[in-house]
């Protein structure tokens, strides 16, 4: 029961921040194509990298029925996916120390102050750079979808071996009970053999 509360719910944060992955990064993927140009590597891993990662989320939220029984291999596949991330987010590193907004000093604008005369004054513009913005965003994404994963590797994993170790419980006191009802059956057996020839030597 808690095995299903936990998983449902990072299940739930990891579609929740896929799916703006997804969407920010095909963005770049569709304006390439408009372009007929390849899009790059760094932005193309981890896209693929989401897509798998979101539909595989999605699979193992709607039927956590099989993922607590099957859940070794939840884990496992949840493993590949933080490696899978790790290297996404090193392949686009390089936007980790990009400015994406920058400050330009603007015209003068002179400003009236009634009796006191006037006072000339800069405004101040500030650029905003939409693309590196967008790739920041889902470098952030990135990394925090590969802790995400992580957990719910973790968890799936202690789930496992939890059921396995249950599961050889019930195997111990099955095969316990069916020898002890083996020999309960064979006793009375012994018992009538034995009154049987106890009779045929007096008679």
């Amino acid at each position: 029961m808690f095995f299903a509360i936990f998983f449902a719910l990072w299940r739930f944060l990891q579609i929740i921040t896929l799916i703006p992955t997804i969407g920010l990064l095909a963005y770049f993927v569709d304006g390439y194509n408009n372009a007929n140009a390849l899009t790059p590597n760094t932005i193309l891993v981890l896209f693929i990298v989401s897509v798998l990662a979101g539909a595989w989320a999605i699979f193992t939220l709607f039927s956590y029925h099989r993922s607590s029984t099957n859940a070794v291999f939840v884990a496992v596949v949840d493993l590949l996916f933080v490696g899978a991330f790790i290297g996404a987010v090193y392949a686009l590193r390089f936007i980790a120390d990009a400015d994406c907004t920058r400050v330009v000093r603007g015209s003068a604008v002179d400003v009236s102050l009634g009796i006191f005369g006037s006072a000339s004054l800069n405004d101040i513009d500030v650029q905003f750079d939409k693309s590196c913005a967008m790739l920041k965003a889902s470098f952030a994404f990135g990394i925090i979808n590969t802790i995400l994963f992580f957990f719910t590797s973790v968890l799936a994993c202690m789930h496992g071996d939890r059921m396995s170790a249950r599961d050889r419980k019930t195997y111990v006191r099955e095969t316990h009970s069916h020898r002890h009802s083996h020999r309960s059956s064979q006793a009375p057996r012994s018992r009538q053999s034995s009154h049987h020839s106890h009779r045929r030597v007096y008679v």
